[in-house]
């Protein structure tokens, strides 16, 4: 028997998604006993969400899966503000039209691990622009702000942790946790929703939102933070060195998001298997378990099955397939991705390095002149030491391609045209 009663708190519970509850044994109950309303805010600061927002995405997929009712709520009225939390230092604000792409950008996202629509749980989306936007700033204050001591904020991580550092904190962001407590109630008020999740860095802020809803409607919410999730080596979650692992197919192909997941370190492996896939646990405890090489084929099965959730079935399965051709049996496969150069170019003779940077696997010719030397770099699966090396017709494979990778991992065609 696990902790809790609930499926929901025992679900979050055994794949390690639950860093802090308040009052845990009263959720617990009435999640046991009746359907309710949770929700994650997310704002609106790029045209995707990335892999850092994974965990709060499935928090919710299975907050849905186990009969309850998830609300994302999109930041447009927040994003306006940037919130301190975690961060050193001010976000740039974005302009309303930005924030309305980038809205839209995310939408796509949620309906990949969400079931959205009119029935009991059916998750909804909801845009705090719409009360935030019209807020009276003095009938708010005098409503909400004499709630707040700012004793009590000046002991919040994320405030302490910025003063501590000498960092600037603008009174427009030191209002980003009044503005989230305030969304808390009106979510109460609107939708009954009891519950705000988040990740750890943000349990100031919900604890807010349930003195608020207390003080207020004199009524009865709750926190669950999720713990900040950093790689076995300290990584943050959803950076490469390539950058952000973002969840738009357009800005990152699956294949590459396959590979972001295959490429995980060992030791992290059972603990992904349970945040980001549905596969049952005992099927994870044996895929943890093994050693050496084996270790391998649990990784291609986190990377197939997280990709299966984000980017569906048939795209996940391309991916493994386009892997296994390629780093399996060397072929080329059609899966990887191409980049079209023109023929004249090969005619004249086009430089390695330069190649390098067309092709996205490289910034500069510098970051390109480097992994030359260290003998990173193949042109048609074979090592390159010379990085004055000139790419001609002679080097078109009889695919009609030439494969440049860096690497054992990254791999581009470039294609003649």
């Amino acid at each position: 028997m696990g902790r809790f009663k609930s499926d929901f708190l025992q679900v979050l519970d055994e794949r390690g998604f639950i860093h802090q509850v308040s009052e845990p044994e009263q959720l617990d109950e009435i999640a046991a006993r009746e359907r309710i309303t949770a929700y994650i805010g997310f704002d609106a600061t790029a045209p995707s969400l990335h892999a850092g927002s994974l965990l709060p995405i499935m928090m919710l997929y299975w907050l849905q899966q186990t009969g309850h009712r998830p609300i994302t709520l999109m930041g447009g009225g927040t994003t306006k503000v940037g919130d301190p939390s975690g961060k050193d230092e001010s976000r740039k604000l974005l302009s309303e039209e930005q924030i309305a792409r980038n809205l839209e950008g995310i939408k796509k996202v949620f309906s990949r691990f969400l079931k959205f629509g009119e029935g009991p749980t059916d998750a909804i989306m909801l845009n705090n622009a719409e009360w935030l936007d019209n807020l009276n700033y003095i009938a708010f204050l005098r409503d909400y702000g004499r709630h707040f001591t700012i004793n009590r904020m000046l002991t919040f991580e994320s405030v302490k942790r910025r003063l501590e550092r000498e960092q600037p904190l603008t009174f427009l962001e030191f209002n980003y946790m009044i503005l989230q407590a305030y969304d808390f109630l009106e979510l109460y008020r609107r939708e009954g929703c009891i519950l705000q999740m988040g990740g750890s860095d943000q349990w100031g802020n919900i604890v807010n939102g349930i003195e608020l809803i207390r003080r207020v409607e004199g009524g009865q919410a709750f926190a669950l933070t999720s713990p900040l999730l950093t790689t076995a080596s300290g990584a943050k979650m959803g950076k490469t060195a390539a950058g952000a692992v973002w969840l738009d197919a357009n800005m990152l192909s699956p294949y590459e998001y396959w590979q972001y997941w295959r490429n995980v370190e060992d030791a992290d492996v059972g603990r992904f298997l349970r945040l980001f896939t549905t596969l049952p646990l005992d099927e994870i405890r044996r895929l943890e378990a093994l050693q050496g090489a084996e270790i391998n084929e649990a990784k291609k099965i986190l990377a197939t099955e997280a990709t299966a959730m984000l980017h569906g079935r048939a795209a996940a399965e391309e991916a493994a397939e386009t892997a296994r051709r390629t780093f399996e049996e060397g072929a080329l496969a059609e899966g990887l991705p191409t980049v079209e150069i023109p023929r004249e170019s090969l005619k004249e003779g086009l430089g390695l390095l330069r190649a390098m940077v067309l092709a996205g696997l490289a910034k500069s010719n510098g970051e390109a002149r480097r992994a030359v030397k260290g003998g990173a770099v193949r042109v048609n699966d074979e090592k390159i030491s010379d990085e004055r090396l000139i790419l001609t017709e002679e080097h078109i494979n009889d695919e009609g391609v030439i494969k440049l990778s860096f690497g054992k991992k990254r791999h581009v065609l470039l294609k003649p045209v």
